[in-house]
């Protein structure tokens, strides 16, 4: 019997790991994703085309891989049908290797309105939502409000939309929201009949009959730890658990079910909107990585905030995730800069500590360990032996940090630019 994969990011989302599902999928029978919304913004890049999904697994541009939308995703049924008309367009096969959980929940227009009102209340405060209607769709569900995918099939789904959309138009005015548009709702319709052409499913039991039959099953996170719900720098942080416990209330699989879990960081930390961030570098040389790495939201375009890796943060989500392989990303942004920094521990409250204490704003510096830089082109690598000694060097100290090996680095954005270490 087999048991299933996890990956996912290891830091504030944005690690790459769209690119890394699409290179490790071809091992695999299925790919699942397991929470999130269409907040995710994955992106591939091969034949020279860049592709970014925002709900779909990133297998489905491999032809025999089934790639399935677990219970743990929130679902606008508007972005989904148009990023599943992107994909068609260039000539993919989707609706035939796509199946969706019908106990996933579905993201209403007016849950997107919401999430705009409640950011715009907030002023200085901002959470840095990415205004999908995420954060509502799961207050709904946690709620018990909220309509699921399975309901569109129903007789009285016309009934519980109603029902919601009036509670929706109440807290709106609660708001004094008058951004409304109600030729979304027609529109969002349209894209609910749309769905019921697709493949609808009972995910955990097809997932589990799967397992049975010896399928190898990889499950696919979004965002990353150190946003999820329960254990990343609240409030500041998505509304779901982005972590590997995720994978199981997400898909419905059993914790004794989970093998190998392969956590993606980058060469050094970035995050979008809000929240405290200790390693971040408001200067000349952030802007330069952020030039270099391309580091604007795929979702949002929004510029992200860029720092030096961050090894407290990072052995935190290592102990939280239970990951057996490391995957680092984006180390050929770092190849011109002679130093590199790397924060070994913090500065809190009078001590030197080298975890992540409970809130992250209350008065942490990082303490650093600088490193040489390997000051080479490395977008070529393709072996071990033809990496530069100094990244080399650069894996070694993280590895003796986290105690975790690094198995695979990515040298460039193209999904041929890997190094199997």
């Amino acid at each position: 019997m087999q048991n299933i994969d996890v990956l996912l990011g290891l830091q504030w989302g944005d690690e790459g790991k769209g690119k890394l599902v699409d290179i490790l999928s071809p091992s695999y029978d299925v790919i699942a994703r397991f929470q999130g919304g269409p907040n995710a913004g994955h992106t591939l890049i091969f034949n020279g085309k860049k592709y970014v999904l925002h709900t779909i697994p990133s297998g489905i541009f491999r032809d025999v891989i089934v790639n399935l939308i677990g219970n743990g995703v929130v679902i606008d049924p508007l972005v989904l049908v148009k990023e599943i008309k992107a994909i068609e367009a260039e000539g993919i096969e989707v609706k035939n290797r796509l199946l969706i959980s019908k106990r996933a929940h579905l993201i209403m227009p007016s849950h997107r309105w919401l999430d705009a009102a409640s950011e715009a209340l907030k002023g200085k405060n901002k959470i840095g939502s990415t205004l999908k209607g995420i954060g509502p769709a799961y207050m709904d569900k946690t709620g018990r409000n909220g309509l699921r995918v399975g309901d569109i099939e129903n007789a009285d789904f016309q009934e519980k939309f109603n029902q919601l959309y009036q509670k929706h138009l109440q807290l709106l005015k609660f708001y004094n929201w008058s951004e409304i548009q109600e030729s979304e709702i027609k529109d969002w319709f349209e894209s609910i009949e749309y769905l019921k052409q697709l493949q609808l499913v009972d995910g955990e039991h097809y997932l589990n009959d799967a397992i049975k039959k010896g399928k190898k099953i990889l499950a696919e996170g979004a965002q990353g730890t150190l946003l999820d719900i329960d254990f990343g720098t609240y409030p500041f942080v998505t509304s779901s658990n982005t972590i590997t416990a995720g994978a199981c209330t997400g898909l419905g699989v059993a914790p004794n079910k989970i093998g190998n879990v392969f956590g993606i960081f980058k060469a050094y930390c970035t995050r979008v909107g809000s929240g405290p961030f200790p390693t971040e570098l408001n200067d000349e040389l952030g802007e330069k990585i952020r030039n270099i790495g391309k580091e604007f939201g795929s979702t949002t375009g929004r510029p992200r905030r860029v720092g030096w890796l961050d090894l407290p943060a990072l052995s935190y989500a290592i102990q939280l995730n239970g990951v057996s392989e490391l995957i680092l990303m984006k180390a050929d942004v770092l190849s011109e800069l002679e130093t590199i920094r790397v924060c070994t521990h913090y500065h809190y409250k009078n001590h030197v500590i080298d975890y992540l204490p409970y809130d992250l704003s209350d008065g942490v510096t990082p303490i650093y360990q600088d490193l040489k830089g390997w000051q080479k082109d490395i977008s070529h690598c393709k072996t071990k032996r033809q990496l530069p000694k100094a990244l080399l060097k650069y894996i070694e100290f993280i590895e003796e940090n986290v105690g975790v090996k690094v198995s695979y680095i990515s040298v460039g954005p193209d999904r041929e630019q890997i190094v199997k270490l």
